[in-house]
């Protein structure tokens, strides 16, 4: 087998550079750990973006995986296959009851396969309500967004984004999709003026992270998915929110939303939703918005959205989140491991600390000063995290990390960034 060095400089010789990773390789999982080809062992504290909230290679969804393989893979869109109807009903019953549906019209998903489709399809999807039900001028539909979000990489969304240098590359990618209202996170009361300013009758949805994990594990003030819920309800404006990395237990409830209790009108799922094994993602809403008589026979598609393989997977991850009761685990370790780490930035660190900031395992220790050797020190003795905006750490274990591994993880943060 190659040396990880040798796989590095394959990636690099072959493959366009739009990523710069930490200089290790993967060649084995399993749990909350992995291996390199030479045989170290490294404790997983990024979870794949939180895509490995069951952990690596989960037996159960790895046996599920396997027999739908021998069984059918790949059907398309353009027959019916018999693990799809059974996958969405399931999806819809756990995330009805979280979504807002007053006119009782019922639950309804569109499946797709990564999280940038889902959010696309969500936007098509409010696009397509705003102008068939609430009667917006054709051409005339604007969606609001948050600054400092992070959405995905396609073309659309990277013209809704701030990230100048990586996600708009400097202009490079323009012209951008109009149709667009930037206004800034957390900020409930510049939402609703530029609901006023723009027209209520031309806004059709707000696209919103309950908490916003690429820019840092920024978390809203108290109470402010609560009035924006009420703002958009007044001015019958879709509530968006983008769950894709804080959906499925890694906040400590199913979804971050369910910590103030909001109900929002469409959820946007992905990541933990393939069990870490395959990428699946959905739009989950009613009926009144995603209904035959909004979405049509060839208004939207993907030809591997909703496959058997897929269906099998999603259908065993969301079993495991519900039945290993992840949310509690998430609540409770997280809650140990943020005390933790305040305790340890309470001590003269390397680089000065702004704050320690969480939810269930999405942690983040934001630091006055550059911390990718942060990072590179940590991978050395054996703990693999990722820096956002240079200036922050990012912890994401997988849900089912143990409190024993977690004082490990500690005893090694401490070594690292305190002096």
């Amino acid at each position: 087998m190659p040396s990880s060095k040798e796989f590095i400089e394959m990636d690099l010789k072959y493959g366009a550079h739009n990523y710069h990773p930490i200089p290790v390789v993967i060649s084995k999982a399993e749990g909350c750990w992995v291996y390199d080809p030479e045989g170290k062992k490294y404790l997983d504290c990024l979870s794949a973006y939180s895509s490995q909230n069951t952990g690596h290679c989960h037996p159960e969804i790895i046996k599920a995986l396997k027999e739908q393989a021998d069984k059918v893979t790949l059907t398309s869109r353009a027959f019916h296959n018999d693990m799809m109807g059974p996958y969405l009903k399931q999806l819809c019953d756990i995330v009805g009851p979280h979504v807002y549906d007053p006119k009782k019209t019922g639950i309804m998903a569109l499946p797709m396969n990564t999280g940038a489709e889902a959010v696309e399809t969500g936007l098509k999807v409010a696009r397509a309500w705003g102008y068939i039900k609430k009667k917006i001028p054709r051409g005339e539909a604007k969606i609001i967004v948050c600054g400092d979000n992070f959405h995905g990489r396609t073309i659309t969304i990277v013209g809704l984004s701030t990230d100048i240098q990586h996600a708009r590359y400097f202009g490079n990618f323009g012209p951008f999709t109009p149709g667009f209202i930037i206004i800034p996170y957390g900020d409930a009361q510049k939402l609703e003026n530029t609901i006023l300013e723009i027209g209520p009758e031309n806004v059709a949805a707000f696209l919103v992270e309950p908490i916003q994990g690429e820019a840092g594990v920024k978390i809203p003030p108290e109470g402010y998915l609560k009035k924006i819920r009420r703002i958009c309800t007044k001015y019958n404006v879709l509530l968006m929110v983008d769950e894709i990395q804080t959906g499925l237990c890694r906040t400590g409830k199913l979804f971050a939303c369910d910590h103030e209790n909001v109900k929002p009108d469409m959820f946007l799922l992905g990541k933990a939703l393939g069990g870490g094994v395959y990428p699946v993602s959905a739009v989950v809403t009613t009926t009144e918005i995603i209904g035959p008589d909004v979405i049509t026979p060839g208004t939207h598609g993907s030809t591997f959205g909703g496959n058997p393989l897929a269906a099998a997977v999603a259908m065993k991850s969301l079993d495991i989140h519900i039945n290993e009761n992840l949310a509690e685990r998430a609540r409770e370790v997280g809650a140990y491991f943020i005390k933790e780490l305040r305790k340890i930035t309470n001590k003269k660190t390397k680089v000065p600390v702004k704050e320690v900031r969480g939810r269930g395992l999405l942690i983040a220790i934001e630091f006055k000063g550059d911390v990718r050797h942060f990072i590179e020190n940590l991978k050395e003795k054996g703990i693999l995290a990722k820096d956002t905006h240079s200036t922050t750490i990012r912890f994401a274990p997988p849900l089912i990390i143990t409190k024993e591994e977690i004082d490990w993880a500690l005893k090694i943060i401490e070594d690292v960034i305190v002096e």
